[in-house]
């Protein structure tokens, strides 16, 4: 439709020309007021084909970002449905009696993203309505595309960003909803465990310069779950490292095992870091609860230690607060029941 009109236009301009060349014999001042308005004319039409050619760019630029914001919706439909289904996981195995705050904090955790995504799409289909309605009025200037550019590059990338958080939540909270039953069970012996899971470690431990000491008794056997055994100890010791020392501070981690009885395991895992706040204690094993929201904490950390701790290794975990720095205590038997 566009191009018909374009067309007709410029059969107008042909046909003016050709009368401004019929009126050679007019007054000069006449034929210089048909130049005018035979050069406007052509400018106005070449003024409509770029925009027409702008428009059109527009349109497939919007056409772009609605496919993605179709496929991040759904991204994040399926995301919320893994969540429930993770949810109801975790409420039929009973691993807390605090269950109903634990979801509540994935909903807390979860609403802020996912508010700002709702935000910035809110706001980026007002703009498109708005350029929609300049375009149809053929009322669009360069300042206006270019402020409507700006404001679609910045609400996508937010929305993208808060998305992938939001994803990322979902799946750390996947893990506390891991089946205890399903961890491979196994002989092993314990300080080689320990010896590996410390030197997996290694790149974060040295990059800080701290100091690990292990001291466990040789060829203590266990019939347990190595596997969730390594991962409370690092997570213990990201904990440490996120929030015991401050950055660029050194300090030292420590490992002792002993067996108060031939079959139960003790194990105190220590830092030397600045300890944990006395009104905090309390909440740290809590889900969702940590010191550090705006700094990338998401407060599960310790929470997952309490749950593999208590779950697949059967044992028990308690703060010491008699020692310096931070120590855990690890009660768990040799043999899992």
């Amino acid at each position: 439709m566009s191009f018909d009109l374009f067309d007709t236009e410029k059969k107008v301009l042909e046909q003016s020309k050709i009368l401004r060349e019929r009126l050679n014999d007019a007054p000069e001042e006449v034929r210089q007021g048909i130049d005018v308005l035979i050069e406007a004319f052509g400018r106005s039409i070449r003024e409509q084909s770029r925009l027409v050619k702008v428009s059109d760019r527009l349109q497939a630029q919007l056409s772009t970002l609605n496919h993605e914001l179709t496929r991040r919706r759904a991204e994040a439909e399926q995301a919320l449905s893994d969540l429930q289904t993770a949810q109801e996981s975790l409420v039929q195995a009973e691993k807390l009696a605090s269950l109903g705050a634990l979801v509540g904090g994935v909903a807390h955790e979860i609403n802020t993203p996912v508010g700002i995504a709702l935000s910035c799409a809110s706001h980026l289909a007002d703009a498109t309505a708005q350029m929609r309605h300049l375009y149809e009025a053929d009322d669009i200037d360069a300042d206006e595309f270019d402020r409507y550019m700006e404001t679609a590059t910045d609400s996508s990338g937010l929305i993208l960003s808060n998305c992938r958080r939001a994803a990322a939540l979902i799946g750390s909270f996947k893990q506390v909803a891991v089946d205890r039953t399903s961890a491979e069970r196994r002989r092993f012996e314990l300080g080689a465990t320990l010896n590996e899971t410390m030197a997996s470690l290694g790149p974060n431990l040295r990059q800080a310069g701290h100091e690990v000491t292990i001291d466990c008794p040789p060829g203590l056997m266990m019939d347990s779950h190595p596997g969730a055994l390594s991962q409370v100890l690092g997570n213990l010791v990201m904990n440490s490292l996120i929030h015991g020392f401050d950055p660029g501070q050194s300090g030292r981690i420590s490992l002792t095992v002993d067996q108060p009885q031939p079959d139960q395991v003790r194990i105190v895992y220590a830092d030397s870091g600045k300890g944990i706040p006395e009104q905090n204690r309390g909440r740290i094993f809590d889900p969702f609860f940590t010191t550090r929201r705006g700094s990338g904490g998401s407060g599960l950390g310790l929470h997952i230690v309490y749950n593999l701790v208590t779950g697949p290794l059967a044992g028990t975990i308690v703060l010491d607060s008699s020692l310096p720095g931070t120590a855990f205590v690890l009660s768990i038997p040799a043999s899992v029941p």
